[in-house]
């Protein structure tokens, strides 16, 4: 079955860093598809925080521009996100989302948590 796959979510102190990954199976290909990074805190509106287009072109929410960096490696079907210089308001559930522009069909992974606190 399609399926992502997030990983690497932790608990961290305020200025460390994490590096999520998304891994796709099941006939997706992320080099093909926009992905989408998004983020729920409680309380809080869902946030779209990283964008990476099939042609490599990377967006970034003004929250997070200059800290996390969104890239992909095709061999692996994977992509990542590296947070640097994590902060409290950073805490969230993070979500990949891979827009299959063939069918124009959303799919969604589990969510990892990310902590950040100290």
């Amino acid at each position: 079955q399609v399926q992502l796959v997030e990983s690497g979510g932790g608990f961290v102190q305020p200025g460390g860093s994490l590096r999520l990954s998304c891994a796709a199976s099941g006939s997706i290909y992320l080099q093909y598809n926009r992905m989408g990074w998004y983020r729920q805190a409680p309380g809080k509106q869902r946030e779209l925080v990283a964008v990476i287009s099939s042609g490599g072109t990377t967006n970034y929410a003004d929250s997070v521009k200059g800290r996390f960096t969104n890239s992909r490696d095709n061999a692996k079907n994977t992509v990542y996100l590296q947070m640097n210089s994590l902060k409290p308001e950073d805490t969230a559930v993070y979500l990949c989302n891979l827009n299959q522009a063939s069918s124009a069909r959303d799919y969604w992974g589990q969510g990892t948590q990310v902590t950040v606190s100290s």
